[in-house]
């Protein structure tokens, strides 16, 4: 039997509770209106001292940051166009972190999907994926990592995984795998980086609303995915975000190596 579940509305925004005062965060794939954009319009709004955002799109980057600038103070954004898969664009993005003090929270929101069977994926449809998605991740956990230890002062990392990387999708091999390693990535990341200070979570989200996500998925899709969820609707990003400034924070303090399902998915 079908069941259909009606639209749960969404409920009203958050107010801020100074989780990240006066901390220096680094966001990748940050501008645009996904869960990027959310997260750093999040750490401003508790108190950051300071973001700086990475994205490859760079007029949309430059559009963030001037509106960012705008509500918060142009002495605590800074933007810098970043390819994850480029090695020194990752070191460029981490150091710039270094005129506030350097990295305290690194949050790796950067990721690339797409629809192909396996059967007809090629090695380059797959290999982009996982070189954005899961190596790009690893980059940034990386770099990040070593100069949170080199400072002495520990810090957080949070990645962006999918509830995809626990649950089939047809058409997902790629990027299922991408965030099945995530979350693998995660948890042993978190091992190595623990004598150090440094705590390292991950977000698993199922089904997030932004424009970009409207504007590659068919309405019929889209409608599917939404039944699937016990509210009837799919997370506003922020909401999303919430969950990662969460593991940012102090109140995560006993957290590492731990993946959390920011979805309504029922069993």
């Amino acid at each position: 039997m079908t069941i259909h579940r009606e639209e749960q509305p969404t409920p009203a925004y958050v107010p801020a509770h100074g989780l990240l005062k006066d901390k220096v965060v680094v966001v990748t794939a940050a501008a645009g209106a996904g869960i990027g954009a959310a997260v750093v319009r999040r750490v401003l709004e508790e108190g950051a001292k300071a973001v700086v955002l990475g994205d490859t799109h760079e007029r949309r980057l430059e559009e963030a940051r001037a509106e960012l600038a705008a509500d918060f103070g142009e002495d605590r954004v800074r933007a810098l166009v970043c390819d994850v898969t480029d090695e020194e664009q990752v070191v460029a993005l981490i150091d710039a972190a270094d005129e506030f003090g350097g990295v305290e929270v690194m949050i790796n929101n950067a990721g690339l999907g797409g629809t192909a069977s396996v059967l007809e994926m090629t090695d380059d449809q797959w290999s982009k994926v996982l070189d954005i998605t899961l190596t790009g991740t690893f980059r940034c956990i990386r770099y990040a990592g070593a100069k949170m230890r080199d400072t002495g002062k520990g810090g957080v990392i949070v990645n962006n995984a999918s509830v995809i990387g626990w649950r089939a999708q047809e058409g997902q091999a790629h990027y299922a795998a991408a965030k099945a390693g995530v979350m693998a990535l995660t948890r042993c990341s978190a091992l190595d980086l623990a004598p150090h200070g440094i705590r390292v979570n991950a977000v698993s989200p199922s089904l997030a609303m932004h424009p970009f996500l409207a504007k590659v998925t068919s309405d019929e899709l889209l409608a599917e995915l939404k039944q699937r969820e016990a509210f009837g609707r799919a997370a506003e990003p922020w909401e999303v975000a919430n969950v990662m400034v969460f593991l940012a924070s102090d109140y995560s303090s006993y957290m590492t190596g731990e993946v959390l399902s920011v979805s309504s998915q029922h069993a």
